[in-house]
C-alpha cells in the first residue's frame, strides 16, 4: 500500500484484516489472535498511525473530560481563587492527566435543585467530582441514588447516598481544640462558616473536646461568617463576645491568619495572649510568620481516592466513602 496510513481503514487494508479486527488489536481486547495483535500493532508504529482520540471515544462512548464542581450555596461570595480550592483543583488535574481525562471546571450558584441535573444531562463529560457539598448534600443524595459516576470531596455523615471522600472533620475538630486546652486556654472562639457540613463537624468536635470540662468556654461563631471572612467581621466577632479568647479554632487556615492580623491591631500577641489553630495546611501556613499551628488534610491523598473512585464508578463499579484521619502540626501560634 503507498502513501500515508491516515485511517482505521488503511491499516486494515496493510494488515489484511477488518477495521474491527484493527480495532480490537489496538485496543489489546483479547479476542483477537496474539500473533495477529502483535502484527497489526508493529505495522501501526512503523507507520506511526495513532486513532483519534475522537474516535477512541466514539467507539467507547466516553467523552475523555471530567466536570469538576464547586457549588456554593452557603456562601455564594467564595471564589475559586480560595487557596484550598487550588490546591486542591491542581491535585486533581494532576491525577485526572495521569488517567488520561481532562478536567471541565464549573463554579455553580445553586439557585435551583436541578442545576446538577443540568450539568449531567449536557452529556459533555463521563462523571464529576464535587468539591464540597455546601450545603447541597440533599441535592447530591437525589442524584447519586440514579447516577453512579459522581463523587464528592467533604463531609460524611451517616445515612448519606452519595459517595464521598474527606477528613474526620469531627475528629479534627477535637483534635485542635483538646490542644487548646493543652495549652492552658479556657475561652476558646470558633470561627469559620457551620452551614456546611465540614465547618459544623469540626464545631462538633470542639464541643466534644470540652464536654466533660467545667472550666472551659467555647463560643460558637455567627452562622453568617463566610469562606473568606473578612478582618471586620472578626473584629466585629470579638467586640460582641467581650473579654477575648485566649484561644481560637478557626475552620480554615485562611480565617486563622485573618484572625491574627485582627489580634495584632488590638494589641494582642499570638501566642502569648491567644493561641490560635487553623484547618487544612496548606502551603501559606507553612511559610506565614509566625508559621501557622493547624489541623493537617491531606489534601494529594484526597485527590487521588476522588479520581481512584470515579474511575471504578465510571466503569460500573460502586464504591463506598472514604474517611481520611487528619494530623495535628503543632508550628509557633500556639
Amino acid at each position: 500500500m503507498s502513501g500515508k496510513v491516515r485511517t482505521i481503514y488503511d491499516l486494515a487494508k496493510l494488515a489484511g484484516v477488518s477495521a474491527a479486527t484493527v480495532s480490537r488489536a489496538l485496543a489489546r481486547k483479547d479476542v483477537v489472535n496474539s500473533e495477529t495483535s502483535e502484527r497489526i500493532r508493529k505495522l501501526a508504529e512503523q507507520h506511526d498511525f495513532r486513532p483519534s482520540a475522537l474516535a477512541r471515544n466514539l467507539r467507547t462512548r466516553r467523552r475523555g473530560a471530567i466536570g469538576v464542581v464547586v457549588p456554593l450555596g452557603h456562601d455564594r461570595g467564595q471564589h475559586l481563587s480560595d487557596p484550598f480550592f487550588m490546591t486542591l483543583i491542581g491535585c486533581l488535574a494532576d491525577e485526572l492527566t495521569e488517567s488520561g481525562f481532562d478536567l471541565m471546571l464549573s463554579r455553580v450558584i445553586p439557585n435551583q435543585d436541578n442545576w446538577l441535573s443540568k450539568l449531567i444531562d449536557a452529556d459533555r463529560v463521563d462523571g464529576f467530582i464535587v468539591i464540597g457539598q455546601s450545603d447541597q448534600s440533599g441535592v447530591l443524595d437525589r442524584i447519586a441514588a440514579n447516577y453512579l459516576p459522581m463523587v464528592a470531596w467533604g463531609g460524611f455523615v451517616q445515612g448519606q447516598i452519595h459517595c464521598s471522600i474527606g477528613t474526620d472533620n469531627f475528629l479534627g475538630g477535637r483534635l485542635a481544640t483538646q490542644h487548646l486546652i493543652d495549652r492552658g486556654c479556657r475561652k476558646i472562639a470558633f470561627l469559620g462558616n457551620t452551614q456546611a457540613i465540614e465547618p459544623s463537624l469540626r464545631l462538633e468536635g470542639a464541643k466534644a473536646a470540652i464536654r466533660a470540662r467545667d472550666d472551659i468556654i467555647l463560643v460558637d461563631t455567627p452562622t453568617h461568617f463566610a469562606s473568606e471572612v473578612s478582618g471586620s467581621d472578626i473584629a466585629d466577632f470579638l467586640s460582641q463576645i467581650g473579654d477575648p479568647p485566649d484561644g481560637i479554632f478557626a475552620a480554615s487556615d485562611l480565617i486563622a491568619l485573618t484572625a491574627i492580623q485582627v489580634l495584632a491591631t488590638r494589641g494582642l500577641s499570638v501566642p502569648g495572649d491567644v493561641k490560635v489553630i487553623g484547618y487544612d495546611d496548606l502551603y501559606l501556613a507553612r511559610t506565614s510568620a509566625p508559621p501557622l499551628s493547624t489541623v493537617r488534610q491531606n489534601i494529594a491523598a484526597g485527590a487521588s481516592h476522588l479520581v481512584g473512585n470515579l474511575m471504578k464508578r465510571i466503569g460500573g463499579e460502586v464504591t463506598g466513602s472514604v474517611i481520611l484521619n487528619p494530623e495535628l502540626v503543632v508550628r509557633e501560634t500556639t
